[in-house]
């Protein structure tokens, strides 16, 4: 990271430890214990301080004397399984999603928004941190597709109240579109979309009817399909899926 003399993007400042990780080398929280035990140095001086103000571009970043660079960019989508915690590690010592990418010759990579730990589905991952912050914004313009088996048969009018949402804890909760897929004897598929993302907002809202949710998985999230991607599988993304959803999170980019 050379220092340079034009204004831009890289006079924005981030905490040191934020910074490392939007270059796509470690963690935040990895990249905290490497700066707290003394091997990162900002322009030649050793920093102690995760939370040091720091460039993105413009000032000299070494772990334990060599330069940090910009990682290749990498995106990846995944298929959690039920029972995987999104995270990189766990405080109650629970699986995580990271055993998938165990033996993988992949550079570190963090998840794009979460699913928790009973959801499945679609999962994205990335070195990329613009990327995946411009995803998870509300403003992004991408959908989430889930596909959402309930404990009950619903009606019409139950349908028009979940799309109606609810006030829940100071929260306004909508789903943006709900409609019956299928449906059994006693239990029905639902297809619920999102346009923004917050925290267990379909469970939630179902809850709120007395619906209890028997599985919930992502199937989509903008132009890209979970498709045929096996339980627990991950697959690089191609050029063109990268090119679509950035078509949608920064149309004016060109």
């Amino acid at each position: 990271m050379r220092r340079t003399s034009a204004r831009g993007p890289g006079d924005v400042r981030y905490g040191l430890a934020r910074v490392i990780s939007k270059l796509g080398i470690a963690s935040r929280s990895e990249a905290a214990r490497w700066i707290e035990a003394g091997r990162v140095s900002v322009d030649g001086r050793i920093a102690r301080d995760p939370e040091r103000a720091t460039a993105l571009e413009g000032e000299r970043i070494t772990l334990d004397g060599a330069e940090l660079q910009v990682q290749q960019r990498v995106y990846l989508a995944l298929n959690k399984p039920r029972g995987l915690v999104t995270s990189a590690a766990d405080e109650q010592g629970r699986a995580t999603i990271y055993t998938l990418l165990e033996g993988a010759s992949l550079p570190w990579l963090a998840p794009v928004g979460r699913l928790d730990k009973a959801s499945e589905g679609l999962l994205l991952m990335t070195n990329h941190s613009m990327w995946a912050e411009a995803i998870s914004s509300p403003a992004s313009g991408l959908d989430k597709t889930y596909h959402v088996q309930i404990d009950r048969l619903p009606d019409a009018a139950l349908l028009a109240a979940l799309r109606a949402g609810i006030e829940d804890r100071g929260e306004r909760l909508a789903l943006m579109s709900v409609r019956e897929l299928r449906r059994g004897s006693r239990h029905a598929w639902l297809e619920v979309v999102l346009d923004e993302g917050r925290n267990r907002q379909i469970r939630r809202v179902l809850a709120a009817f007395d619906i209890g949710v028997l599985r919930l998985v992502r199937v989509a999230i903008g132009p890209l399909q979970l498709g045929t991607l096996a339980k627990g599988a991950w697959r690089l993304l191609e050029r063109d899926d990268v090119a679509r959803i950035n078509d949608r999170i920064w149309p004016n980019r060109n």
